[in-house]
Formats: C-alpha cells, structure tokens, sequence
C-alpha cells in the first residue's frame, strides 16, 4: 500500500520500486551533415505512406508504386539511420560483463567487440559490392534498378564501416578506466 495516498498499487511491501524514465529535453545538436540523407528519407515515407493511405481508404483507389516504394524506403531508413547509431556509438551492446571484471579486461572485451563489429561492416559491404554487381532487376512497378538501392544500402554499410574503425581506433587507444567510464557514460546518458 502507498503510504502517501492508502492505495495499492498491487506490489509486496519489501518489492523493488518501479523503474522511473526521466523526461529529457531534445536537443538535434548532434545531428551532422551525414545523418541528413536518413531524415530526407524518412520524410519521404511519411509522405510516400500517407499518399498510400489517402489513394486506398479515402479515394478508394490505391497507387500500386507506393507499397513497393515505402518497402524500399522502410529498408533505407533502416541503413540510413544506423550510421548515426554507429558514429555516435548507440547501438545496443551487451556491456555488462565488460563493467564486472577489472577494467583492463573490460577494455580487451570491449575492442574485440568493436573489432568484431568492424569486420562483420567490411565483410558486408564487400558482399554487398557483389550483390550489386549480380542484380539485374528492376522495382515491379516503376523502372528503378533494384541495384541503386543496393548501393545506397552498401555506401551506409560502407560508411558504418569508416564509423566503427573510428570507434575501434579510439577504444585501441583509450585508457581502460575512462574507457569503463565513457560506457557508464552512456549507461546514464542515453
């Protein structure tokens, strides 16, 4: 029971408070000249979806590009947008154990990690450099070669690669205690 309002709230006495997620305030400061391609992209979505949504269920007459489009769209976004996760460091990491052993140890997880990461981003473009090298199609209902989205795809592997030998680089070179610092860092930041 809540002593300051007498009710229930459905938890044990001894039980573990809730979580609280703190409100922040927004701030675009750390948008760079690279993260403005997924922005555009994202924009065009939306509007490529609401035009989807407007031609089917108000005009009762739907384009049929546009379903294709937003798919391809959707996939850009999602390559796009992760080369701003790369290059700020935000993708989702499994740090715990890198923080529960001594921080020499921690530094030598976390640059095997990223020197994981760095080569599974090479190995991928290289793939994807075949891949658009093999692709002959086009989009089904407009004459788009299926091998420009693929580059566009490969050039964000490409510059996620570029991203993470930053990061690899950095964490090579950073001091293990302000390494395990900057990851508690992240922890309380983002």
């Amino acid at each position: 029971m809540n002593t300051e309002t007498g009710k229930s709230d459905g938890r044990e006495q001894d039980a573990p408070v809730d979580i609280v997620i703190e409100d922040r305030e927004t701030s675009i400061s750390d948008i760079q000249w690279i993260d403005i391609p997924a922005i555009v992209v994202f924009w065009v979505l939306a509007v490529v979806v609401f035009l989807q949504f407007f031609t089917r269920y108000v005009l009762n007459d739907s384009l049929a590009w546009t379903e294709e489009v937003a798919r391809y769209l959707l996939i850009l976004v999602c390559f796009l947008g992760s080369i701003s996760a790369v290059r700020r460091g935000g993708h989702i990491a499994l740090e715990f154990f890198v923080r529960m052993v001594p921080s020499a140890y921690g530094k030598a997880m976390a640059v095997v990690a990223e020197l994981i990461t760095f080569a599974l981003y090479g190995a991928l473009t290289v793939i994807g450099f075949t891949l658009i090298n093999k692709t002959r199609q086009k989009m089904v209902t407009l004459p788009v070669p299926k091998a420009w989205i693929y580059a566009i795809c490969v050039a964000a592997l490409a510059a996620m690669t570029v991203y993470s030998a930053i990061l690899l680089w950095r964490k090579v070179r950073q001091k293990p205690e302000d390494l395990i610092a900057d990851l508690d860092q992240h922890l309380t930041t983002d």
